[in-house]
């Protein structure tokens, strides 16, 4: 039996890969990217589903930096909103990030009891599907949605990773995997300038996070993965790289290079 890559949208339907896949989990705009920004920045980050969980696990931190949004504006209590561009300028990411997001968070925290997590992004979705290609007999992208749609932004990332899969030997699942393949393998970035996400972006003042999207495309060789609550970089030896605790043993994750 040859490999199987399937792509799939929206938080819920995380709990379908619970057993037997390797779960990639999308939100170009903006979670995932405001997520592995700060970690290839070596700070460390805290996905959660709410603003409550997130002013929860604050009490864990001496001086934590709460950055999210609800429906796009920024979070009630927050500092900052979730933005990727705004996050990548900081200079005090000392600080732990606790990061929450209309539908991106949710759908790392759906994901979290799937037996391998990786965060994706435009940053790093072509090194992703190279590390994944052979390593895993079935691998679920999953987008996360907004306002009940699979925005394009997030089909497109979605696609490139199936594709490369695809090209590795791996098979489309089901008819929907491969026609999102086919719409979007070969399209460029500023094909998602047109979406309704990045037209919220214009409208709402914040381009700064398009640009900074647009302006990073696989620019980072590296996987991210969800383990105990935060997003942490995988090394070539397969141990977890922790800034600001040293270097963690953890055989079972999957290795990769940065």
């Amino acid at each position: 039996m040859p490999p199987t890559v399937v792509i799939d949208c929206f938080p819920e339907r995380a709990r379908a890969y619970k057993q037997g896949y390797d779960v990639v989990v999308v939100d170009v705009i903006r979670a995932t990217t405001s997520a592995i920004t700060v970690v290839a920045n070596g700070g460390r980050c805290f996905p959660v589903s709410s603003v409550a969980d997130a002013h929860r696990l604050a009490l864990r931190f001496a001086n934590p930096l709460l950055a999210g949004e609800l429906g796009g504006e920024r979070a009630p209590g927050f500092e900052m909103n979730n933005s990727p561009a705004e996050l990548a300028a900081r200079r005090d990411l000392s600080r732990s990030v606790i990061l929450v997001s209309s539908s991106g968070t949710k759908l790392i925290q759906e994901a979290k009891s799937c037996e391998m997590v990786h965060l994706a992004c435009l940053r790093n979705s072509a090194f992703l599907a190279h590390r994944l290609a052979g390593r895993s007999s079935r691998v679920a992208i999953i987008g996360a949605g907004s306002r009940g749609e699979f925005r394009e932004e997030d089909q497109m990332c979605c696609a490139w990773i199936a594709r490369d899969l695809i090209r590795a030997g791996y098979r489309p699942e089901n008819g929907l995997t491969a026609r999102i393949v086919k719409r979007w393998q070969d399209e460029r970035p500023a094909a998602i300038v047109e979406g309704k996400s990045a037209s919220y972006l214009r409208r709402s003042g914040q381009l700064q996070d398009l640009d900074f999207i647009l302006s990073h495309i696989n620019d980072l060789t590296a996987d991210f993965v969800l383990r105990d609550e935060e997003v942490v970089l995988m090394t070539s030896d397969d141990r977890v790289a922790t800034p600001h605790r040293g270097v963690v043993d953890t055989r079972r994750e999957t290795s990769v290079l940065w």
